[in-house]
């Protein structure tokens, strides 16, 4: 039985860049640096955002942009702060999809390598109860 998301991957060309954009974006906090040593295909790095591991690993960046992604969870209060984040940090921002009342906030941005991350002010909850009520309109 699975019991919960062990952890995330991003292959990274910068490990440096990409530990930076972490912490001063995301929170992160750098658990762990290999360093020269390889323990497993190449140079990583440890994280917890939130009490999530996430690892990063240098190598070649994905090719292209794409919808797939990775979500936080932040405060609905603290969306301005991360916009402010995401900006001062030079990565390219993504234009939000559209958004029905009561869907909450997304703030959507790539990496440095092609990956898309969203910041976002709603739970699963609070998703499943504006779609349920939609649909009894």
């Amino acid at each position: 039985m699975i019991e919960n998301l062990s952890h995330i991957t991003f292959v990274v060309r910068d490990l440096e860049r990409t530990a930076t954009l972490f912490k001063d974006v995301l929170d992160a906090k750098e658990v762990y640096e290999s360093g020269n040593a390889t323990h497993s295909i190449s140079s990583e790095r440890f994280f917890l955002i939130g009490n999530q591991w996430i690892a990063i690993m240098e190598g070649e960046p994905l090719a292209e942009q794409t919808y797939n992604h990775v979500a936080f969870k932040i405060p609905d209060a603290d969306f301005d702060e991360y916009k402010k984040r995401v900006r001062n940090a030079g990565v390219k921002m993504r234009k939000g999809r559209p958004r029905i009342k009561g869907e909450s906030r997304s703030l959507y941005f790539y990496d440095f390598d092609n990956h898309l991350f969203e910041l976002h002010t709603g739970t699963l909850d609070e998703r499943l109860e504006t779609y349920s009520s939609k649909n009894s309109e």
